[in-house]
């Protein structure tokens, strides 16, 4: 977007003061993601729109992996609300659409118009799709949230784990008032990358691949897959390194999910020992 004329800067999100450290006389926008993908690092939403009410900077949250049923930015003071409507709100990753979710009539209208300008225009079809994927948002984000829960304490357990990121897993309170951890687990192997590739294609049930959200279980290797494009240097920097591996947690029956992920780490285990 700099070809238009736009300005960036890149913040911890972690630290609320960082956003406030940043403002410039330019700054028009305050960009969220919490969690974020794919480290599931948190921002305290309202603690941004103080800093961002104080200059009249506009505070737009990526909902995405928290869904409506777990999150609301909108009561928290965030101005627009995104979502890839693709991922948990359809819900069965057979749709493509997204969505802007706003409540002050004026913004409303100045988003409307963009969109009728320019023709972001959601088919029949995928609307009906996404109409039907939401009646059972609340029950599948139920569903996620234990299943995902229930593997990151087992990832915990695994000696070649490095780390584990999931909200909540430590027990210390999430901001915005998040009902439940959702759906997505990070971790990271102690183990080459070979290894780490021999891993990602060793499950039966988790499907590797680059969506997330559905009812199936999806893992990916961010290094190599979703964050490819980033350079080496940067993407570690930013924690996204080669040992690292998102899991989009499904709807399954949760023994079933964790055999999947033993018979994983089994089918590696000869590898680590003789590294």
């Amino acid at each position: 977007m700099k070809k238009f004329k736009l300005e960036f800067s890149y913040v911890d999100g972690t630290n609320p003061e960082n956003f406030k450290n940043a403002i410039q006389d330019n700054t028009k926008l305050f960009w969220i993601e919490t969690p974020t993908n794919p480290l599931l690092k948190l921002t305290d939403i309202e603690t941004v729109v103080s800093f961002a009410k104080e200059k009249n900077i506009i505070v737009a949250v990526d909902n995405t992996f928290a869904t409506p049923y777990i999150q609301q930015p909108l009561d928290l003071g965030a101005d627009i609300v995104m979502h890839s409507a693709s991922k948990y709100l359809g819900g069965h990753c057979d749709v493509i659409g997204g969505a802007l979710i706003v409540k002050d009539d004026e913004l409303a209208n100045k988003l409307h118009f963009n969109q009728y300008a320019v023709g972001g225009m959601l088919a029949p079809f995928e609307s009906w799709l996404l109409m039907r994927g939401m009646k059972t948002l609340h029950l599948r984000m139920e569903r996620h949230s234990m299943n995902a829960m229930k593997i990151a304490e087992y990832l915990e357990t695994v000696d070649i784990v490095d780390r584990v990121y999931c909200p909540g897993l430590d027990g210390s309170k999430v901001p915005n008032n998040m009902k439940m951890p959702g759906g997505m687990v990070s971790f990271s192997i102690n183990a080459d990358v070979e290894t780490v590739k021999k891993f990602t294609m060793s499950t039966k049930l988790f499907i590797l691949a680059e969506s997330l959200g559905g009812v199936e279980s999806l893992m990916n290797h961010p290094a190599f897959m979703t964050h490819a494009s980033i350079p080496q240097e940067i993407r570690e920097k930013a924690g996204v390194t080669d040992g690292l591996i998102r899991l989009s947690v499904g709807i399954e029956h949760i023994d079933d999910l964790l055999i999947d992920l033993r018979m994983a780490f089994a089918a590696i285990s000869e590898t680590v020992k003789q590294a």
